[in-house]
């Protein structure tokens, strides 16, 4: 991301700390979530604000310790940095550089929540995106499965290994005796539940089932084991836990040629900003590697950064935009999901109820 314009960041920072209530608890491999913890960064110069959301991930983001709200302290301190010094500082933090571009580019726009004007933003054309079944048992899968095919998804994403594994093929039978591989893609999130001694014969018996690609089917660090399973596995392997944590200077296209897998997932909150994301897709696209853009259960004003990005990008294949709706306490915006897409509404305005 290109931020030469910005000769210095700002005068001022203030970071709001604010929780994601879900609107019913959200299943994953790592357990459930009932709520989900967030910061804002609120910058100010020569009487403009700007507005970033600072999404930390509990549990996942690389740089979940407990020093971090120290470190969000230190950030309010070197704001008056330039912007290249502030990214070299917190290289190792993806959520707090996700929320400085954010803020700087807000800061910098005639309408703080419009980042990068296209014809996304300007409710010409939305963006294509996967309906999100979340874990739980059989009966409310299924019943999120039917609600999402009965709202226009073309496309879902399903969470698997924290069921058993024979009622979660049982689940996949049922999709496909109704749906073929032509008319609903499936995309599958093991969260790397299976271990490298299963995995294959696990890939083998989802193969059955025409799926578009598995997500992370391995947990992150076992290069030798994930290499194998990219070359050999009969579903189309995605990336996106193994990508966090890796700092701005990693050698992403040696890594991509190392593994190959058929697709990475891009998480800016997680993956290094919207810095270390174009990064990975320029590694990506000099390697063959298809990706797409997904968020992580940040807030409207994250997500609205993410679609507006995903879209500056050249969006290809459905992206995962789309968990705005899960929390009770979000707040309203121009962003809305019908037909199997996000879109954008000009004439609506954001309602932020935060001392800004």
């Amino acid at each position: 991301m290109n931020f030469g314009h910005v000769s210095s960041t700002a005068d001022k920072a203030r970071i709001i700390p604010y929780t994601l209530r879900f609107k019913r608890p959200a299943g994953t491999s790592r357990g459930i979530l009932t709520e989900k913890q967030t910061y804002f960064l609120i910058l100010e110069k020569d009487g403009k604000r700007g507005i970033g959301e600072i999404a930390l991930f509990r549990g996942l983001s690389a740089e979940d310790k407990p020093d971090f709200e120290k470190t969000l302290q230190k950030l309010k301190k070197f704001i008056f940095l330039p912007l290249k010094n502030l990214l070299e500082e917190f290289k190792n933090h993806s959520s707090i550089i996700f929320g400085l571009e954010q803020a700087i580019l807000s800061l910098h726009s005639e309408d703080p929540f419009l980042l990068f004007p296209s014809a996304f933003t300007a409710g010409k054309e939305p963006i294509s995106i996967n309906g999100l079944i979340w874990m739980g048992d059989q009966s409310f899968m299924l019943r999120q499965i039917d609600e999402k095919i009965a709202q226009g998804f073309h496309v879902i994403k399903m969470k698997i290994g924290a069921l058993d594994f024979a009622t979660e093929l049982k689940i996949l039978a049922y999709i496909r005796e109704h749906f073929s591989d032509k008319d609903l893609e499936i995309r599958v999130d093991a969260n790397g539940a299976f271990s490298p001694r299963d995995a294959f014969q696990k890939l083998e018996q989802l193969a059955e089932f025409d799926l578009h690609s598995i997500e992370q089917p391995i947990g992150p660090g076992q290069w030798e084991d994930l290499a194998r399973l990219c070359e050999i596995s009969p579903v189309p392997i995605a990336l996106d836990e193994e990508l966090i944590g890796k700092p701005l200077d990693f050698d992403r296209r040696a890594f991509l040629e190392l593994m190959r897998p058929h697709y990475i997932i891009l998480k800016p909150s997680l993956h290094g900003g919207m810095t270390g994301s174009d990064a990975w897709i320029d590694a990506a696209e000099n390697t063959g590697t298809g990706w797409w853009i997904t968020s992580a259960l940040e807030s409207n004003i994250g997500l609205n950064a993410l679609a507006q990005y995903a879209f500056f990008k050249g969006v290809e294949r459905p992206q995962g935009l789309g968990t705005g709706s899960l929390f009770v306490n979000n707040f309203p915006s121009p962003l809305y999901v019908k037909s199997g897409a996000l879109h954008y509404n000009p004439t609506e305005t954001w309602e932020i109820p935060l001392p800004l």
